[in-house]
Order: structure tokens, then C-alpha cells, then sequence
């Protein structure tokens, strides 16, 4: 048996889908198989995953039209043959350590389901903008279930991309629900988080790219709805009632499929912010570009002057 599947959704990531598929393959754990599911891609990202899998068997690709990051994952995970399911994200990058670390904490204690490093967070051209860490209360294995506190989870995930679960563990919880189609992530850790320990390791072993269509202020509020729906998910179970009202609501919530003009501007915006808080002149590239997108956005010809200070 393979120890892990590494499990990707990929759309239109030609730019950065090799250097994400050149970090897994680098891994100094060698025993694992790469799933790569193309959601419909219209770019060169066919082509590379032909020639990718055509150099190394451990990669396996699963074409599906395009239907989103949650059914790919459905998809890549249900293919999958490890013990272990690691989670990575197309244009991010893992250190070469990574799936060894993780694997041996998952290894060190059967109770452990589910496993994350610290997260680096970087700009498009990897621009450093800041770490995540796990709080520090699963710096051991811990159960991470609390829900007396706001987000139910006392440790967790810095990034999707970041963890690495038991199959097993995975299949028992459900899996990725094909309603949250944002916020799948969040939905799957509550559960797994009911069944098993979680363990965060506070060295960063997952690099995730920001790009300004990555943080897109048109979801947010489907994000921040389906987040209340999981968290509602859960009292439901504890109270041992049906989730099926909650996961009606959570199916309804429609697909984004046009973005604000102010959408790419906020994300630039984002971008260039967290530069200037670093004090990297860079920031103003960003900034600049932010303006060119929405010129009307006081903030960004404010944070935009600031930085010229720099």
C-alpha cells in the first residue's frame, strides 16, 4: 500500500503547476503517489500534466469538467490509495520535508487524525508576507473540539494545503461535502476534529502563493455563510438531530461567477498592504496596480503614498 496520496485540484494553473509539482516530487519521503485532478483546465495545464506524468508514474491524472475545487477533491480523494491523504494547492510549494514530518506524527500516535504545519504566505513572485502558526494548544496531540469557543476549533489548520489526514479517518467523517463548495475545508475539520486528534508543527513547511484573484472579496460572504452552516452542521450532531436542512441551505448557496470591478483591486490592494507593513518596497507595485484597477479606493492612494517612504 502507498503510505500517502498527495491530492490536487488544478484550473488554468499553467504559470506555477510546475514549480508546485517540482516541490512534491523533490519530498524526501519518496512513498507516495501524486493525484492531480484538472478541473477542466483551458490552459496549458493539460499538456504539462501529460508530460509530468509521462516522466514520473507516481503521478496520476484525472480529468472532469470543470465543476469547482470541492468535487475535484471529492473526485481526487475517492482515487486515493495511501494511508494518508496529503493536501496541496496548485501554484503553492511544500518543503522538501514536509510529507516526512507530517507522516511521522501521524505515525507516533494512531489517535492523531489529522496533522498541519505553519503556513509561509507570499505574493504571486513568492514575496514573503507573513507566517501562520497552529495556536499551540495541539503543539501535542490534542483534541482540538471545543464548541464553547468562537470557531469550535481551539488549534487547527494554517492552510488547506497544508494537512495531511488519515484515509481512514477521512471515509469515516464523511469526506469533503459536495455542498460546501467554499469552505469544504472547514466543514471536514470539525468533523475529523469529532473523531481524532489534531497535531500542529509549528516549523513551516507549506509555502501558499496569494495572487490578487485568490482573495476575492465576491465570496467572502458565501465563505463567512457556509462557515456559520458547518459550524450549525456541528451543534446539530451533537445534539444528535438530522444535518439535512443545514446542507439543503449550504447546496443553495450559488457558485460565484462574475467578479466586482473592485474585486482584483482589492486583492492587489491586499497584496501590497501586507508588503508595506514589512517594509518591502515592492509594496508599491502593488499598490499602484491596485489603483489602476479600482482608482476610486481611498485606502490604496493612501497606503499607496505611505509607501513611498519606504
Amino acid at each position: 500500500m502507498t503510505a500517502i496520496s498527495v491530492v490536487m485540484g488544478v484550473y488554468n494553473a499553467a504559470t506555477t503547476l510546475a514549480a508546485t509539482l517540482d516541490s512534491i516530487l523533490g519530498q524526501t519521503e519518496r512513498d507516495f503517489e501524486c493525484i492531480v485532478v484538472d478541473d477542466g483546465a483551458t490552459d496549458a495545464t493539460p499538456d504539462i500534466l501529460a508530460d509530468y506524468a509521462t516522466r514520473d508514474p507516481r503521478i496520476r491524472v484525472i480529468t472532469q469538467a470543470n465543476a469547482g475545487l470541492t468535487r475535484a477533491l471529492i473526485a481526487g480523494c475517492a482515487a486515493a490509495r495511501g494511508t494518508y491523504i496529503a493536501r496541496h494547492d496548485a501554484g503553492d510549494l511544500s518543503d522538501p520535508r514536509r510529507f516526512e514530518l507530517e507522516k511521522r506524527a501521524l505515525d507516533a500516535d494512531p489517535n492523531v487524525v489529522f496533522v498541519s504545519s505553519a503556513t509561509h504566505y507570499a505574493g504571486p513572485e513568492l514575496e514573503a508576507l507573513w507566517i501562520a502558526r497552529p495556536t499551540g494548544a495541539a503543539r501535542q496531540p490534542a483534541h482540538v473540539l471545543d464548541p464553547t469557543v468562537p470557531g469550535a476549533l481551539t488549534d487547527g489548520p494554517t492552510h488547506h494545503g497544508s494537512v495531511m489526514f488519515r484515509r481512514d479517518a477521512y471515509e469515516r467523517a464523511g469526506g469533503y461535502r459536495a455542498a460546501f463548495y467554499y469552505g469544504q475545508d472547514f466543514d471536514l475539520w470539525l468533523r475529523l476534529a469529532e473523531i481524532g486528534k489534531f497535531q500542529g508543527i509549528d516549523e513551516a513547511l507549506y509555502t501558499a502563493r496569494i495572487t490578487a484573484d485568490s482573495i476575492s472579496g465576491s465570496a467572502r460572504a458565501r465563505q463567512e455563510e457556509l462557515g456559520r452552516l458547518s459550524r450549525a452542521a456541528l451543534d446539530a450532531r451533537q445534539r444528535g438531530e438530522s444535518e439535512k436542512g443545514i446542507l439543503d441551505r449550504a447546496a443553495a448557496i450559488t457558485r460565484v461567477t462574475t467578479r466586482p470591478m473592485s474585486s482584483r483591486g482589492n486583492g492587489l490592494y491586499f497584496i501590497g498592504e501586507a508588503l508595506r507593513r514589512n517594509g518591502d518596497r515592492r509594496a508599491r507595485r502593488y499598490l499602484r496596480q491596485s489603483i489602476a484597477a479600482w482608482p476610486w479606493s481611498m485606502r490604496a492612494w493612501i497606503r499607496y503614498v505611505q509607501s513611498l517612504v519606504l
